[in-house]
């Protein structure tokens, strides 16, 4: 992994696919203790959006390497009074060896990235949410011993979770198929890329029809219908969204041995049933605890820790 030594990951098209097979086999190799990384490096974690899972997961990653995090929390730091985001990048270049950031805009990551040297990392953003695919990925390889050949499903909003599965799957070598209501697809830029990137060895498909788009899959898949920032538009996409609810009569169609993966976090019985959440097919609780070991191994990688 050495090559991804000192990169910025502000996309999963960041990887080539034997990086991220490689560093899926890593954050596998750290959560059994089969390999243990050491560290003294310094994580910052600038969010400017609310975070449970992305926070917390980065942070005992960095403490497990044996690295230190500071929350660098937008509202207490002199961005919140109209700090240039360049002038902070660059004075932050200078304390930290890795930045962690959380935003709305690609386009701050991006300046952020061009003016550091430290590694920087897409902890989220309104077009990508590549760390989170990293785990899903892993989730799903723990529980079919490969990624060839399987075909993952994702109803719901073409959103940044969307977008980095795309991408992931097609880097991975996996069929990936997003169902979505007509004015809520993914954008036609990123179906593009990964269309581009899986070049006819998998398939890359975006449909309106949620059965069609689940039958034989092994993986389903399915986020909030409206992302951090949107909550003013929940109440009036639920009957949008109603027929790309993942519930109990859309997994009948699935494959019978597919597994049910969530970013979380979930409004239970809008775009999941509780039923489901909670059923025998849900990997949700790993695919949550995997964005830690995802997360350290990808840490490790961009600090070349042996």
């Amino acid at each position: 992994m050495g090559a991804l030594k000192g990169r910025d990951i502000l996309s999963m098209a960041d990887f080539s696919p034997e990086e991220l097979h490689g560093l899926l086999r890593l954050a596998a190799q750290l959560k059994s203790g089969s390999v243990n990384l050491k560290c003294q490096k310094n994580l910052g974690l600038l969010f400017y959006k609310a975070s449970t899972r992305t926070r917390v997961s980065f942070s005992v990653a960095m403490y497990q390497l044996g690295g230190q995090v500071l929350d660098l929390n937008p509202s207490v730091t002199q961005v919140s009074r109209g700090e240039p985001l360049e002038d902070t990048a660059r004075v932050l270049d200078r304390y930290l060896d890795i930045l962690a950031i959380r935003t709305f805009e690609q386009r701050d990551l991006e300046l952020f990235a061009k003016y550091t040297k430290i590694p920087i990392i897409n902890a989220l953003s309104d077009l990508e949410h590549p760390c989170q695919v990293l785990a899903d990925l892993q989730t799903i390889q723990e529980n079919f011993g490969t990624l060839a050949d399987l075909t993952l499903t994702y109803v719901g909003d073409g959103n940044n979770v969307a977008h980095s599965l795309m991408v992931g799957c097609a880097l991975a070598g996996m069929n990936v198929r997003v169902a979505a209501p007509p004015d809520y697809q993914p954008l036609p830029e990123v179906v593009e890329q990964a269309q581009a990137i899986a070049n006819g060895r998998t398939e890359v498909t975006v449909t309106t029809d949620p059965i069609a788009a689940v039958k034989g899959a092994q993986a389903l898949y399915t986020d909030v219908w409206a992302s951090m920032g949107q909550e003013d538009l929940a109440e009036s996409r639920i009957p949008i969204f109603q027929p790309y609810q993942l519930n109990e009569t859309l997994l009948s169609y699935a494959d019978p041995a597919a597994i049910v993966l969530h970013c979380l976090p979930a409004h239970r019985d809008e775009e999941i049933t509780n039923a489901v959440i909670e059923g025998s097919q849900s990997r949700v609780w790993d695919q949550a605890e995997n964005r830690m070991h995802a997360q350290k191994a990808l840490l490790a990688s961009l600090l070349g820790v042996n």
